[in-house]
């Protein structure tokens, strides 16, 4: 089958590279040159474990390939798929749809075929009627159905989650639309991947509702993180003693600085705002967005007490390992990392920071801090050393090498990836999060 991915950014790129793995004919299609050049080239536009390789070998097959002729890349395409962005509408918070549906409306001017348009890109419900609308009213002769085929890949794991979901929805309305669907995830069939078939408001709804309960679970621990540490509890048993309850689940049960990403910042205010929209409030969520936002700035302030206060802070160092807002991704969007960074410049502390694979990104974002070439440059005369992303290249840092770069002994865990006891008795001034 031929598939067209409009969108070559993560969720495009990614999905349009496993399809191709699968066998099926992929093209890509990106209205910006620099990038559809870059790709021809085999430079991936973002950071993804084992993407390049995955491209390169479909490339080299013929099942891959790229074009920034939407025409052209359509054509014969018994999928096409959307999958540009659709971030927070500057201003109210609102999903900004404008670039899905000009994507719909090029792909009416330009469909030469029957073809099942799967919105993949995250939309609010009632997306894929007005694309409906739009494909009905460029005046195609062609036969056409408009599906909803949400995404559900991690940023860092995207791959393994592709071929491997736990899930495949997709919300179609007739069967022309779910029979194409059901032809593009057959070599999933094999692994037994289940599949649900919804109506298409339904699917739209259940990606928004998925990432909201997921944002929900990291901010409960977070606040009983706050609370261990009021009570001399531990947040890390804690988890494992609600995870263990099935009912729970273990995952998103990680105290840390706050969520941030792609997903969960701009889908739980898309959510709130379809929900006002239909006068329908949804006042968990509105507690979560609230709760997230302050605490990653309370995160920066817990580094100001690690220095002493805000007043002994001003003219301290302070090292930020980490600034990805998670690990094994370049992506910057909502970081916690920003508003640490924030706080304390604003309090007049010196920060030096790296990250392995984000200070490209990082650096316009944050012009105040001085970007360095491995974790103990940055180490080098700080006050504080500062875990804020957990990646593995900071779980077996070399304490003494670190004691004696650094102009004190102190470190602020984020992530709660060292033992405090084991810190603590190289003579280390230790914090972590809900840990006493």
């Amino acid at each position: 089958m031929k598939i067209a991915m409009v969108g070559s950014g993560y969720v495009g790129l990614v999905s349009g590279a496993c399809f191709a793995d699968f066998g099926h004919e992929v093209v890509c299609i990106d209205k910006d040159q620099g990038k559809i050049d870059r790709l021809h080239d085999g430079i991936m536009p973002i950071y993804e474990p084992g993407l390049d390789a995955l491209v390169d070998t479909n490339v080299k097959a013929g099942r891959l390939s790229f074009t920034t002729s939407l025409a052209e890349g359509i054509k014969d395409a018994s999928a096409i798929f959307i999958a540009v962005g659709t971030p927070s509408r500057r201003g109210d918070g609102h999903a900004d749809l404008s670039f899905v549906y000009a994507v719909a409306e090029e792909i009416g001017e330009s469909l030469a075929n029957e073809a099942v348009i799967v919105t993949k890109s995250t939309v609010p419900v009632g997306t894929g009627d007005e694309v409906e609308r739009i494909l009905a009213d460029s005046g195609t002769q062609h036969r056409f159905a408009v599906v909803s085929n949400p995404e559900f890949l991690r940023e860092g794991a995207a791959i393994g989650d592709f071929k491997r979901p736990d899930r495949i929805v997709i919300g179609a309305e007739d069967e022309f639309g779910r029979d194409i669907m059901s032809e593009v995830y057959r070599p999933l069939f094999l692994n037994e991947s289940p599949i649900l078939f919804t109506s298409r408001r339904t699917s739209e709804l259940i990606k928004y509702a998925a990432n909201a309960f997921l944002a929900t679970k990291i901010t409960f621990i977070n606040e009983m993180a706050d609370l261990c540490e009021k009570v001399g509890a531990n947040v890390q048993d804690v988890s494992r003693g609600i995870g263990m309850d099935n009912r729970i689940g273990p995952k998103f049960l990680h105290a840390g600085p706050g969520y941030g990403g792609s997903c969960f910042p701009k889908d739980t205010l898309a959510l709130l705002k379809t929900a006002e929209d239909y006068d329908s409030p949804t006042r968990i969520v509105e507690a979560v967005v609230k709760v997230n936002e302050s605490r990653k700035r309370a995160m920066g302030r817990k580094v100001l007490d690690a220095l002493g206060g805000v007043d002994e802070a001003r003219g301290k160092k302070a090292a930020l390992l980490g600034l990805t807002f998670k690990p094994n991704t370049d992506d910057m969007r909502d970081s916690p990392a920003i508003a640490v960074a924030q706080t304390l410049t604003d309090a007049g502390v010196e920060v030096s920071a790296y990250d392995p694979e984000g200070m490209d990104l990082a650096q316009p974002l944050m012009p105040e801090v001085k970007m360095c070439d491995d974790p103990y440059e940055a180490i080098k005369g700080a006050d504080a050393t500062v875990i804020v992303t957990e990646w593995d290249a900071f779980r077996a840092l070399d304490l003494s090498r670190v004691a004696d770069l650094a102009n004190a002994p102190v470190l602020v865990d984020l992530r709660n990836i060292y033992s405090p006891e084991d810190v603590r008795s190289r003579g280390f001034t230790y914090a972590s999060i809900g840990r006493e």
